[in-house]
């Protein structure tokens, strides 16, 4: 009966997440940054294909693939527009040297279509070619099963027109609002920090609660935390990228390399912290765990933990004298838990968790030390 009665409320929670799931889905699909993209895409291939007739000789009869170059070239930072559309580029080269090979030797049959996917397929793993290994085979077919009876002209007019589609889509990302994913970084190591400061204090108050205690959502958060700072690391990467051969960088400068080292920072801590939940876990929770909280060590090891979250939320301001006056509250807290501790009796068969704590307490605090 107990059961049946978790079932249906189950099923709903399963529901909102996927619906969540399926919001935040759209909500990026649709965001500033996509519809910036994509108007810049619409824009590379209708210029591609406007300039793709006056290409000389045979190519002006294949413009159709102008538009194309333009769309793979098209990234979200400039960089890897041209990064991605030289790699493009690079592959289809390859791919028409396959089938040439192949066209002076045998007309297109079953074997020889064979023989050119797998050697495309095979070249596709050479070193640094990126996006540029899908284009060998892709380029190596066409021109077996396309160019037909004149793979020449044909060969010539693709390899052209995709690189005048990739030149205007290189401009275009270059001339026209290249991006700077600057406030994404920025936004993401703030929220990193409030999530950490939140869990220790989250942690601080149910070593205060009667166990075990009521509130267990910071007993989860160990993996969320981990996807959190993996998604910081991923957005500083593309802050950083987005500033290579962007005009723009100097006109909104910023210290990445300080975003850098913030991260670096953030991502001890979070370890850390991931460490103290699952302590803090096991001994409220689990019953064979060799270590356990002295009831006497929990206050001041709460308000150690408080004290460190409050300052971890607290780098979100730009008050550099409040930073400092919560690192010295957490320090006192630090050295008051460390008194009590020292207080205690040793028991010869069980190990004090609350040792383990303090000593990533202690390492946080290190890490976070505020610039003096």
């Amino acid at each position: 009966m107990g059961e049946s009665q978790l079932q249906p409320g189950a099923r709903r929670a399963k529901g909102t997440r996927l619906l969540g799931r399926a919001v935040a889905g759209v909500s990026e699909a649709f965001s500033g940054h996509r519809l910036q993209l994509a108007a810049k895409a619409g824009l590379a291939a209708g210029l591609a294909f406007l300039v793709a007739p006056l290409m000389p000789g045979a190519a002006a009869e294949y413009p159709y693939y102008a538009p194309l170059g333009a769309l793979v070239s098209m990234y979200h930072n400039v960089a890897g527009s041209v990064r991605q559309g030289l790699q493009t580029l690079v592959g289809l080269a390859m791919g028409i040297g396959l089938a040439f090979l192949l066209v002076n030797f045998s007309d297109p049959s079953p074997l020889t279509v064979a023989i050119v996917m797998g050697l495309g397929v095979l070249l596709g793993g050479l070193p640094r070619l990126g996006t540029g290994r899908d284009w060998i085979p892709t380029a190596a077919l066409l021109v077996l099963l396309v160019g037909g009876s004149n793979p020449d002209d044909f060969s010539f007019g693709y390899l052209i027109q995709m690189g005048v589609g990739v030149a205007v889509g290189i401009a275009v990302n270059f001339l026209i609002f290249p991006p700077l994913h600057f406030n994404a970084a920025a936004a993401s190591l703030g929220e990193l920090r409030l999530a950490l400061g939140r869990q220790l204090t989250d942690m601080g108050a149910a070593l205060k609660e009667k166990w075990p205690p009521e509130h267990e959502d910071w007993s989860r958060r160990s993996e969320d935390l981990a996807a959190a700072a993996r998604t910081v690391r991923h957005l500083v990467q593309e802050a950083d990228a987005s500033r290579r051969a962007n005009p723009r960088r100097r006109l909104h400068p910023r210290d990445v390399d300080l975003d850098y080292r913030n991260l670096r920072v953030l991502e001890r801590v979070t370890f850390h912290i991931q460490d103290m939940t699952e302590v803090l876990s096991d001994v409220i929770w689990e019953d064979d765990v060799p270590y356990f909280v002295p009831f006497q060590d929990s206050g001041p090891l709460a308000d150690a933990m408080t004290a460190t979250g409050e300052l971890l939320s607290s780098f979100n301001g730009e008050d550099v004298a409040v930073q400092r006056e919560l690192f010295t509250a957490a320090e006192k807290a630090l050295v008051a838990c460390k008194a009590a501790n020292a207080e205690r009796k040793p028991d010869e068969t069980e190990v004090a968790a609350s040792e383990s704590i303090l000593l990533s307490l202690h390492r946080i605090l290190r890490a976070v030390r505020p610039a003096s």
